[in-house]
C-alpha cells in the first residue's frame, strides 16, 4: 500500500473541510443506494443513476421530451433513451399532451392508482430512518431545515446559464 503525499493529503483535507464537496458526495452515495433499493423493489436489475436522475425534473401532469432534457442539460436523444428504457421497467409511461394532440407527455406509471415514484418515495424514507438512526432525530431535523434553506437559496439564483439565457 502507498503512502498519500503531503499534496494528497492537503486535497483530502480539502475536500473533507468543503461543505459543497460533502453535499455532492452524500448525494452520489445515497442516490447509489436508493437506485439499488428501487431497482429491488421494482424488480429490475437495469436501473441506473441516470435514470433515476430524470425522475425530479418530471412533473406529476406530465413533462415533454424537450423540456426534460432542457432540465437535466442532456440532448433529446439520451434522454429518449433513458425514458425508453423507463418505459420498459415500467417506471414511466408517455400520454397525449392535451394541450397538443402532437405531442407526448412523460410521466410517472401509475399502479394500483397510485404512481410507481411512491414506491421510490418509500425507498428514501427507509434511506432517511437509517440516517436518522444514525445521526439522531435532533441532528436529522436539523439537516432538514439547513437542506431547505440552501435549497430555497439556490432555487431563487439563476444559474450564469440560466442569466445568460435570459438575457439574450
Amino acid at each position: 500500500m502507498s503512502e498519500k503525499s503531503p499534496k494528497d493529503e492537503d486535497f483530502e483535507a480539502a475536500k473533507r473541510a468543503s461543505v459543497a464537496q460533502l453535499l455532492m458526495k452524500c448525494g452520489r452515495l445515497l442516490n447509489e443506494r436508493g437506485v439499488q433499493h428501487f431497482g429491488e423493489e421494482m424488480g429490475v436489475d437495469t436501473l441506473r443513476a441516470a435514470h433515476t436522475n430524470l425522475f425530479p425534473h418530471i412533473d406529476m401532469e406530465g413533462t415533454r421530451l424537450t423540456d426534460l432534457a432542457q432540465r437535466v442539460g442532456i440532448s433529446k436523444q439520451a434522454v429518449g433513451q433513458l425514458v425508453d428504457e423507463l418505459e420498459e421497467m415500467g417506471a414511466v409511461e408517455r400520454v397525449p399532451d392535451p394541450a397538443d394532440g402532437r405531442a407526448k407527455l412523460i410521466r410517472f406509471a401509475s399502479e394500483g392508482g397510485q404512481p410507481v415514484l411512491m414506491r421510490g418515495m418509500a425507498v428514501l424514507g427507509q434511506l432517511e430512518a437509517q440516517i436518522q438512526d444514525e445521526i439522531g432525530a435532533r441532528q436529522m431535523k436539523q439537516l432538514h431545515r439547513a437542506l431547505l434553506a440552501i435549497e430555497a437559496w439556490l432555487s431563487a439564483r439563476p444559474t450564469d446559464e440560466e442569466a445568460s439565457r435570459s438575457a439574450r
